[in-house]
């Protein structure tokens, strides 16, 4: 359902299973293992989410919503579903690890919020996205109405899931939905141009990074001093002194 490659400082996790990346259970537990993998391997800092199909990813199996809706322990199940997934979708959120979604193709519902919980995220030009969920009477509930909110701001999240509106990749760019975009012939380039260019950085400047960005939305935290802990933290360690030596004395 996902496979996983590890080049390096990248991995790479290609969501395939045909025809649509439909997710289900055992996909829940696959991409579970698949950040166990990757939070254990040594030196890994990108984790690039793509799809071997021509979608990124339909949503939530249909069969699996099928089995389950028409009795109240079914619909029970779905809840738990949906808890699952947002568990899933908040872990590779606060990885260290820089996470980057590569949407080649139509990312609807689950296969959305999978995308919204990356760090970042280069779109096809041609692609489709959206959170239809209301056209159902339902909701995106695996973290889609709170990240597309902190990611687009409150108005565009309105007009995107209340109207349960889908737009093309350029205007997702446009919206701030994606980082950067690119024809579909060249979005697996720009994606990997992306990942190749950060895999370059230090991984632990990588994380200190994600953890002060991450304070900066949570009310709790103190960010400013978050940054000054993890500035002192990263001037103890011998690559940043020995990046900092070249930089001042190069030329």
């Amino acid at each position: 359902m996902i496979s996983l490659a590890i080049e390096g400082a990248i991995a790479v996790a290609t969501l395939c299973r045909p025809p649509v990346n439909a997710i289900n259970d055992e996909w829940i537990d696959r991409l579970n293992r698949v950040l166990d993998e990757v939070e254990a391997a040594q030196g890994v800092s990108v984790l690039w989410i793509r799809s071997a199909e021509r979608l990124f990813s339909a949503g939530a199996d249909l069969a699996l919503m099928r089995s389950r809706f028409d009795t109240e322990e079914g619909r029970s199940k779905m809840t738990a579903f949906a808890r699952e997934l947002q568990t899933v979708y908040a872990r590779l959120e606060a990885m260290q690890q820089v996470s980057v979604a590569e949407i080649g193709g139509p990312a609807m519902g689950g296969g959305l919020e999978l995308a919204l919980a990356c760090d970042l995220r280069v779109i096809g030009e041609s692609a489709r996205v959206g959170l239809p969920e209301a056209r159902l009477g339902l909701l995106p509930g695996a973290g889609g109405t709170q990240r597309l909110t902190r990611i687009c701001g409150d108005a565009i999240s309105r007009r995107l899931i209340l109207g349960a509106e889908i737009v093309g990749g350029t205007e997702a760019l446009a919206l701030g939905l994606a980082h950067w975009a690119a024809p579909a012939e060249g979005v697996q380039a720009a994606a990997r141009a992306v990942v190749e260019r950060i895999a370059e950085l230090p991984q632990a400047a990588l994380a200190a990074c994600k953890r002060c960005i991450a304070a900066a939305l949570d009310a709790a935290q103190n960010g400013f001093e978050k940054e000054i802990e993890a500035t002192a933290m990263l001037l103890a360690s011998a690559e940043t002194r020995q990046r900092v030596h070249r930089f001042l004395n190069k030329g």
